[in-house]
This record gives structure tokens, C-alpha cells and sequence, in this order.
């Protein structure tokens, strides 16, 4: 015999409304219509009993309850004869049917509407916004510099478009920059590699469009499909449209370069990262200098006409602003000039690369008066002396990070390698480079997460050390290989164990140690276990900053291209007392004048004294040239020069 369910009423009422439910809409209205009879005839029946003026007859009351259930279930409840009646219930339903329907149909074209504009699938009917294709971290850093950028604009919109819900999007950015001034954010779903979906962000319409790279393996693929759908969803003719793309792997520059066009700016994060990787790590303190000179809300580069420099050389222009610092000459051909010689001189339609606080600041007023010809010195001699040099941990970039330290150092200089690859596989990774010149490499294989290990090293012995990431044993091979398997936050993870053993060898030595650090997010920056003011590359936060730069002003595009080669001019933090006589104030108009002695554009300078106080670590980028300041033995001067 079957055992019976020992269940609750309210479980059997609810699996018998179920079952009911199932039955299809005929049974489910039949049911309904017999609840509701069973409700209203009752009720209707006490009405009309407990009424006083009811009719005395039963006949009399019986109609009256019809009636009441008439008006109450709307089928008009009238009297007469029995075709009469049943020709009013007839037109009653066919009236409440109507109802019904046109009042689903609104209702579903509303939820349909709304449906619509929640999946982000309506198109953006804006002018002169930028355009951001893609959905990575880095869209934050980009809105919030982007945001900065129109802060002085009275209207302004950033349209998203990425293959990811609409509103999940307004609610992440939103929570990343809560204060969006006078800027509007615009999200849209949808894939940024079909061109009639990119139509949703108006394209055609922007002054300027942003294609971020996202996160895994295909990401530089993805980076090109973007850019061939948006060349065919952007007209050729009308006012050209500013395109700026990244790509991470240098083997994929030029392949993304010839999607975006002659007009499109493309960076390449491995080579730029590499490169300012090993200048931070030959100069302690410039990765403070480059995020304050990217974005937007301190002093960033911009370009002004030559007015009234026009005829004159570049070594007057450079005291001719007193709040802005020149740097370069931007030709009518589109040529960049960092550092040119100081009797280039200045065409009439030439514009001058200055940094300044805003694009107005630019404004001409001679600072000459303010040179102190008796506190200007002859630099003392300085010695190229070998280095010893550690790289902890191994990626795609550590191959560009030996080259680029090899064009840098002196001869002797020598490097030693740490990572959990073997020594074939670093060497077979380097083998594709050129040969070293200057640099002795010795790889070893380990795991840098080792306390043991670090300790054996002797950490404290190098003059400088460089830690970037690296993914675990498993994923090591593939990452040398070219692909990343593993993701930005997985890396930075080994990266800041690495860092809290690092700073336990520092402490036990008492010194403090000369470290560059490469990570991917920047919220992992402000966990890093490092002394205040510590040289960190933040990869995704760094290509923000340049990507939101070029946008807003495309012509820096070369500018920056010429100021990350390895060869030409690059900023550099010189000691304050090669320029001028330390323990005496100075305007810095002075140290202008004794950079440009030795063909140098000085833009600034750090104090020691200020350089674990955040947040500008005693960095101070274009003062006024008229300030005066004191300089000691240890602090520095920040010039443009050539290496």
C-alpha cells in the first residue's frame, strides 16, 4: 500500500493551486469566474436582506441581488426579459473584454518600452561626446579623468557601449565616481564588434571615441575587431572622428595600427609599461611625476600659439610664461620637438608645448628679471659607475624590460633574474631580442614569494629593484609564451606577498630599499605594503590616463610618443645642486635659467624633506617661477633632457 503524504494544509492548497494554474487559461477563468460568484452572490444576497428598503417580495429581491452582482462584476445587471438580459451580459463582456485587451496591450508596449531601454538598446542622440567601447577596469580611471577633463564645460556626455547589462553599468560607475559635475553618463548594451550596434553611441557624432582593451587572452583580437567594426560604422567624409585605441602585446601594435586608420592613435601597453618601468627604476620618484603630469587634475601638457615668441629662440621662450613651463615645439607639419636646441628658432605658425594648470594659464609674461646669476653653479663631474640590478618575477613585458635597461646602464651593469620559469625558457624568451651590450643577465630559478629565497638573495646589496607580475607555477609557461591566463588581481596578489617580505628585509636591514613595482589595479596600490610615496606602475590606470589625454587633446599623441623612446629627451630627477647653490632661496625662474645652460628644460622639482608626506610627495610640477625655494644636498630637480 502507498504511503500517504503527511503534509501541511497550506503546502496541499498551494500544490492543488498550482495544478490549477496549469490547467490553461480556460480552466484558470472559469475557476476565477466561480470564486468570484461564490463571493459576490453571497454578499450581494446579505445587502440586500440587511437593507431596509429593500422590495417585501422575494421576486423583488432576488432582482435586486442580480442587480448588485451585475454592477459589481460590470456585466450591467439589467432587468427586463431574458433576451434582453442576456443580450446586456453579452455586451457587457464584449465591452470588458475590450478594456482588458487594450489595456494589456498598453501595458505590454510600456514593459516592452522600458524592457528596451533597460537592456540599453536605444540610440544616443548626442554631439561632441566621447565614446568608450568596452568594459574592463579601466573604464573607471577613464570616466573620472574624462569627468575631470569637461569639468570647466557646461555640458558635456560620455557614452558607453559594452556587452554587459545597462543598468549594472550606470550602477558600477556611479559607485566609482559618485560625482559626475556637469558630465552625463550614457550606457548602452551591446557588442562593440558588430557596426550596427555601435550605432547605439552615435559614433559618427563624437568628437572622439575611446576602445578600451578587455580583460583575457583575445583581448588584443578583440581590440582590432572593434576598430574594423567602428571604420565601417563611422562615414569617411563629414569632420574626422579622434580614435584612440591599446593594445598589451607589442606583436599586435602594428596590426591595430592599420585597423584604426591614419587618424587613429594606438598605444601599446607593453612597450610603454617597459619603458617607464625601467626609468622609475633608474630614478626613484618619477612614477610620481608621470601620474601627476597625466591627469587632469594638476598640470598636464598642452599646446599654445607662439604670439608674440614668433622670430625669437627657444631658449627665451622657456622664462617667457611665468606659470607655465615650456618644454618642446609642435611644427605645422605635425613634426614634435622635446628639448630642442635652445637657438631653434620659432616659427610663426609653430605652437609651444608647455605644461600648465589649464589650457587658459597659457599666458605669456617674461619671468627673466627674476634669474639669480649668483646662484647658478657648474654641475660637478659624475662618473657612469656599474650597477647591480634585481628582476623579481617574469611576464610578456620582461624581455622589453632587459632591452630597455641594456640601452640605459652603464657597461658592467648586471642583472639578476628570480622567477618560477626555468633558465631555458627565460633565455629562449630573451633569445629574440637583441644581444645585451651593457648588461650581464644571470636568471635564476624561484618562487618569489619565498621568504627563504629573498633572504638569500641579499636584497639589500642591489641599487635597485624592479618586482612586476607574475602568475603562478602552472600559468608561468604560457605567460612567457605571450598569453596572460591569469588575471591582473591574481598577479598583484603574488606581487604584494612579495612586497610584505621585501619590506621585512628592509626593516631588518634598516635601509630603505630603491623598489619599482608594476601592478595592474590601483585599488591594489593602496594595499601594497611600501614606505609612502613608493615608485608604482599601475598598468591599467597608467593607459587610462594617456588614452584620456590624447582624446582631449589628439596633437599630444606624438608628444608622448616622443617622450616614452628610448632615444631623445625624457624627464629626469637630476640633483637641485648640480643647477644652483643649495642653503639659499631661489626663484625657480634660477633653475630654468641654469637648465637651459646645459640645453634642459626644467619643469619642476621634489624635496626630500617632503617625500613620505602624501599627496604630492614632495613633488611639485610647474611652479611659478617667480617662488622661491630653498634646496638642500638630497633634493632634486625634475628636467626635460636627452639620456
Amino acid at each position: 500500500m502507498a504511503q500517504r503524504h503527511t503534509t501541511s494544509l497550506r503546502l496541499r492548497l498551494r500544490y492543488r493551486f498550482d495544478h490549477l494554474v496549469a490547467g490553461g487559461t480556460t480552466a484558470l477563468i472559469g475557476w476565477f469566474a466561480l470564486a468570484c460568484l461564490t463571493v459576490v452572490v453571497p454578499a450581494s444576497t446579505v445587502l440586500v436582506w440587511a437593507d431596509r428598503a429593500a422590495p417585501r417580495t422575494l421576486s423583488g429581491r432576488l432582482t435586486a441581488v442580480w442587480v448588485s452582482v451585475g454592477q459589481t462584476l460590470k456585466i450591467g445587471g439589467a432587468v427586463g426579459s431574458p433576451l434582453y438580459v442576456l443580450a446586456s451580459v453579452a455586451l457587457a463582456l464584449v465591452a470588458l473584454l475590450f478594456v482588458s485587451t487594450l489595456v494589456s496591450l498598453i501595458t505590454t508596449g510600456i514593459n516592452r518600452r522600458i524592457m528596451l531601454l533597460r537592456r540599453g538598446h536605444s540610440t544616443v542622440l548626442e554631439s561632441g561626446h566621447t565614446v568608450v567601447l568596452g568594459w574592463s577596469d579601466q573604464i573607471f580611471p577613464v570616466v573620472g579623468e574624462l569627468v575631470a577633463a569637461n569639468a570647466n564645460q557646461r555640458k558635456s556626455a560620455i557614452a558607453v557601449l559594452a556587452p554587459k547589462d545597462k543598468v549594472e553599468m550606470e550602477d558600477e560607475i556611479s559607485t566609482s565616481v559618485p560625482d559626475t559635475g556637469t558630465t552625463k553618463i550614457i550606457c548602452r548594451n551591446g557588442r562593440t564588434t558588430d557596426s550596427s550596434e555601435l550605432a547605439r553611441v552615435s559614433p559618427q557624432t563624437a568628437k572622439a571615441v575611446l576602445v578600451l582593451p578587455p580583460d583575457g587572452d583575445t583581448g588584443d583580437a578583440h581590440v582590432v575587431k572593434t576598430l574594423l567594426a567602428l571604420d565601417a560604422a563611422v562615414p569617411e567624409s563629414g569632420e574626422a572622428v579622434v580614435v584612440v585605441a591599446a593594445v598589451r602585446d607589442t606583436r599586435n601594435h602594428l596590426t591595430a595600427k592599420l585597423a584604426a586608420g591614419p587618424g587613429g592613435h594606438v598605444l601599446c601597453v607593453d612597450d610603454i609599461i617597459a619603458r617607464l618601468l625601467v626609468q622609475t627604476a633608474r630614478q626613484p620618484g618619477l612614477s610620481l611625476v608621470y601620474q601627476d603630469l597625466l591627469d587632469f587634475e594638476g598640470d598636464e601638457l598642452y599646446t599654445a600659439a607662439a604670439q608674440g615668441l614668433a622670430g625669437r629662440t627657444f631658449g627665451e621662450a622657456l622664462l617667457a610664461f611665468t606659470t607655465s613651463s615650456v618644454v618642446g615645439l609642435l611644427h605645422t607639419d605635425g613634426g614634435v620637438a622635446l628639448n630642442p636646441d635652445p637657438g631653434t628658432v620659432i616659427g610663426a605658425s609653430d605652437r609651444i608645448i608647455l605644461i600648465s594648470r589649464d589650457d587658459d594659464t597659457a599666458v605669456p609674461a617674461d619671468a627673466s628679471s627674476f634669474v639669480d646669476q649668483d646662484a647658478i653653479v657648474t654641475a660637478r663631474p659624475r662618473t657612469p659607475a656599474a650597477e647591480r640590478l634585481l628582476l623579481l618575477g617574469w611576464n610578456r613585458r620582461a624581455p622589453l624590460i632587459v632591452e630597455q635597461l641594456d640601452q640605459f646602464v652603464s657597461p658592467g651593469t648586471t642583472l639578476d633574474v628570480v622567477a618560477l620559469v626555468d633558465d631555458v625558457t627565460t633565455r629562449t624568451a630573451c633569445g629574440s631580442a637583441a644581444p645585451c651590450n651593457c648588461l650581464e643577465v644571470t636568471f635564476h630559478s624561484g618562487d618569489i614569494t619565498d621568504p627563504q629565497l629573498l633572504a638569500k638573495l641579499d636584497v639589500p646589496s642591489y641599487d635597485s629593484v624592479i618586482v612586476i607580475g607574475e602568475a603562478d607555477r602552472d600559468a608561468a609557461m604560457p605567460a612567457v609564451a605571450g598569453a596572460e591566463s591569469q588575471t591582473g588581481t591574481e598577479t598583484d596578489d603574488r606581487t604584494l606577498v612579495t612586497l610584505l617580505h621585501l619590506r621585512a628585509i628592509g626593516d631588518a636591514a634598516d635601509r630603505e630599499l630603491s623598489l619599482t613595482t608594476e601592478m595592474s589595479d590601483d585599488g591594489n596600490r593602496l594595499l601594497a605594503p611600501a614606505r609612502e610615496g613608493a615608485d608604482f606602475i599601475v598598468s591599467g590606470r597608467l593607459i587610462s590616463l594617456l588614452m584620456t589625454q590624447i582624446s582631449e587633446s589628439p596633437c599630444l599623441a606624438d608628444v608622448f610618443e616622443e617622450l616614452f623612446k628610448a632615444a631623445g629627451s625624457e624627464l629626469h630627477l637630476k640633483p637641485a645642486a648640480d643647477y644652483v647653490r643649495t642653503g639659499r632661496e631661489v626663484a625657480f625662474a634660477t633653475l630654468v635659467e641654469s637648465a637651459r645652460r646645459r640645453r634642459e628644460c626644467a619643469v619642476g622639482y621634489r624635496l626630500r624633506a617632503q617625500a613620505a608626506t602624501g599627496p604630492a610627495y614632495g613633488v611639485r610640477l610647474n611652479p611659478d617661477k617667480r617662488q622661491r625655494v630653498r634646496f638642500g644636498e638630497h633634493d632634486w630637480l625634475i628636467v626635460l633632457a636627452e639620456s
